[in-house]
């Protein structure tokens, strides 16, 4: 669909006639809006084409089941030490804040599709865990039908994965990226908060979570007030938070940056974490943001007051 931008500056010189009966979509910005919006779109890069994976965190479609305590966790491993082997700490939502995050002393049993041939055998403790709640997993809309909501009639299950697994049959390379360094963010609130994680966390589907290249710039930028610009028209859920999806994330514009410039941005977000209250380091890398995309003064200003 082609998109028109109107300058509202326009309006104030003439005026035209039109009966908006055709599919195109019209945006009235003015002549800074539109500015900006042009040296965005000649220098950003969408994130998708960027060497990055971007994913939501792990459903599990019954959180009783799969998501324990740290006393339960210690529980199952004491009554066999193998447990520890699918026994991964996880991060909800709630628990990110910009730049960090609270570790809740939450675990998740990581049952991959098709774990349910071993759980018995070989994590017995844990199978007997999820014995408890057969009847609720087996009840999982995944676990009665197949994508297409009909039964399966190929497998010993008739849905589209075993009662006993996490839900969206998550495999051992979607699972393997939880280990990696990576970006987590909740996906649904009234504040943008995004964290790089090195402590290979797992994540709950609350949140999404990247892992590629230039992680730390990428941190600062969507952190930044410059990200809160680009995030500034992602959907919101009646209430009016933003939803920070998968789909929101994607398709942001970002300057692709060279070695030297993503070394400087790690020392910048190296100097940062330390201090995440010194407000002198954070205008310089907002400063910093803002010379990738050649913004001027007013347009810096506009950005400023319009996301602050």
């Amino acid at each position: 669909m082609e998109c028109y931008y109107l300058s509202s500056d326009y309006f104030e010189q003439s005026a035209v006639e039109n009966s908006f009966s055709g599919s195109q979509s019209w945006v009235i910005l003015s002549s800074v809006e539109q500015s900006i919006k042009r040296k965005i779109e000649a220098i950003g890069t969408p994130l998708k084409e960027w060497d990055v994976r971007i994913n939501y965190g792990i459903k599990t479609g019954l959180n009783d089941a799969f998501i324990i305590s740290g006393e339960k966790k210690d529980e199952l491993i004491a009554a066999d030490p193998k447990s520890a082997e699918i026994i991964r700490p996880i991060l909800r939502g709630r628990d990110i804040r910009r730049y960090g995050f609270d570790f809740s002393d939450q675990w998740v049993i990581v049952a991959k599709f098709g774990s349910h041939e071993y759980l018995g055998t070989q994590y017995p403790a844990i199978y007997k865990h999820l014995l408890e709640y057969e009847a609720p997993l087996k009840n999982r809309g995944q676990c009665r039908y197949t994508s297409s909501r009909k039964e399966n009639t190929t497998k010993e299950y008739p849905g589209q994965h075993h009662w006993l697994e996490l839900d969206n049959n998550p495999c051992q390379e979607y699972l393997d990226d939880f280990s990696r360094q990576k970006i987590v963010w909740k996906r649904v609130g009234s504040q943008i908060r995004f964290a790089l994680d090195n402590s290979g966390l797992f994540c709950l589907d609350s949140t999404c979570f990247l892992v590629g290249k230039n992680l730390e710039f990428l941190t600062l930028l969507l952190n930044s007030t410059m990200g809160k610009f680009l995030l500034k028209d992602s959907p919101k859920t009646g209430t009016g938070d933003l939803l920070i999806s998968v789909q929101a994330i994607e398709p942001l514009l970002i300057p692709k940056i060279s070695e030297k410039l993503d070394s400087q941005f790690k020392n910048y977000y190296n100097t940062f974490i330390s201090n995440t209250n010194n407000t002198d380091i954070e205008n310089e890398i907002n400063q910093a943001l803002y010379n990738l995309y050649s913004l001027s003064p007013d347009e810096i200003s506009f950005v400023d007051n319009l996301v602050l």
